[in-house]
């Protein structure tokens, strides 16, 4: 199962209005986790089990909202039994069709 989702607080003390440092939190809960993840500029995916994916969202939620009484939370779920290392599987794929090789694919 891979689990994308985002975490921001609902304001910062930054006077650019940045929120790194309590994104940065929710990120280390992440890393810490030991799953799979891919971090981007918006989003972060795990892959895990549902219970497991879930307590990392929690505690990244926590971490955030240390530094901020309210928190943001977006998250996507792509829930298919069965499959793992699919945070790089389904990029290959992608590549495939896109190199023409749709052979490649399933």
């Amino acid at each position: 199962m891979l689990f994308a989702f985002s975490i921001a607080p609902s304001g910062s003390d930054s006077a650019d209005g940045s929120v790194s440092k309590a994104v940065a939190e929710a990120i280390r809960v992440v890393r810490d986790s030991g799953l799979p993840h891919e971090t981007t500029s918006m989003f972060t995916t795990i892959e895990g089990e549902w219970d497991e994916c879930m307590d990392v969202v929690k505690r990244a939620c926590e971490a955030v909202q240390a530094s901020s009484p309210r928190v943001s939370l977006v998250l996507k779920a792509d829930l298919r039994a069965g499959y793992t290392g699919q945070i790089q599987e389904k990029v290959r794929r992608i590549d495939a069709v896109l190199d023409g090789d749709a052979s490649e694919t399933s």
